[in-house]
């Protein structure tokens, strides 16, 4: 069983930073790979980034990309989304998940979710 906790999240002017950090136990995880998902109120939940563990090939929403960065670091088990010139839009909250195998932006192939981190971005 694997359990995810989300932190770095927070209230952030547009154009500020933030970095989310996603801690995960109960299982080793350099096998496989972790996605991050947000979801504003009133709308539906959507793919952020994902990274794959074996060769850390990483993937992009449209919205995000250039401003958006994830990481892994696989000895403290733990990935991170570094949020750069941040946007009112990219008010959500945002969760990481965990997947075996290859990469998807499909949110129902993730096994595991946290329980997600409120991120804030005031105009």
């Amino acid at each position: 069983q694997v359990q995810l906790v989300e932190t770095g999240g927070g209230l952030v002017q547009a154009g500020g930073s933030l970095r989310l950090s996603c801690a995960g136990s109960g299982r080793t995880f350099s096998k496989y790979g972790m996605g991050w998902f947000r979801q504003a109120p009133g709308k539906e939940r959507e793919f952020v980034a994902a990274i794959t563990w074996i060769l850390s090939s990483t993937y992009y929403a449209k919205s995000v990309k250039g401003r958006f960065t994830i990481s892994r670091d696989n000895a403290k088990n733990t990935v991170y989304l570094q949020m750069n010139s941040l946007k009112p839009e990219d008010t959500a909250v945002y969760y990481c998940a965990t997947k075996g195998g290859g990469f998807s932006y499909n949110a129902s192939l993730y096994s595991y979710w946290g329980q997600g981190t409120q991120v804030t971005v005031s105009s």
